[in-house]
């Protein structure tokens, strides 16, 4: 009776992690796509994301607007819970390359609320949904072991080949701005 009592508290918590987490990611990623919540839409998305050095804005916007929209509701759901963690997670990873010269905290511009997003839902892909979850109900079908690692490994790729990208332009954009080893 006490692993009972014990399971079904780990379960409500986990349930309540994923509605928390994934109803933030969804509001932040609606916000991108649809301009909902003061949000900007795909469009105003794009032309930022262009700003930031993720080229082509149009795609970046699509994709962490879906990342985000798309990962929070699923994670919500308890739904292919290991893919909804890697992209919310990897669509972070984003987010905090663009805070990360504000430094850490969030008061200061800095990467912990998106960190601290990414964070959460990477742990909930990876210890599962509980039992309260749409993967439970569907006997765990989107839900595999080896999904952790698919999932989590072309996150952490398409994440880095992201960031680098972006660095890449931000660090050409400095070098023809007049910044670059021949100026002055």
């Amino acid at each position: 009776m006490l692993l009972t009592r014990r399971n079904r508290r780990h379960d409500i918590g986990l349930l309540a992690l994923r509605l928390g987490t994934g109803g933030v990611l969804v509001a932040h990623g609606t916000q991108k796509l649809f301009g909902w919540f003061g949000g900007h839409g795909l469009q105003g998305t794009a032309g930022a994301m262009e700003q930031m050095g993720f080229r082509p804005g149009r795609h970046s916007a699509l994709a962490a607007g879906l990342g985000e929209a798309g990962g929070g509701a699923l994670l919500a759901l308890g739904l292919a819970t290991p893919a909804a963690g890697a992209a919310a997670a990897g669509a972070m990873a984003g987010a905090v390359s663009v805070h990360a010269p504000a430094g850490f905290f969030a008061t200061s511009g800095g990467y912990e609320y998106p960190a601290f997003l990414g964070h959460v839902a990477a742990g909930l892909g990876l210890t599962g949904p509980g039992r309260y979850s749409l993967d439970h109900a569907t006997g765990h079908r989107l839900d595999r072991p080896w999904m952790v690692a698919v999932a989590f490994g072309a996150s952490a790729v398409a994440a880095a080949m992201v960031v680098s990208r972006r660095a890449k332009a931000a660090a050409t954009a400095s070098d023809g701005a007049g910044g670059g080893p021949d100026a002055g």
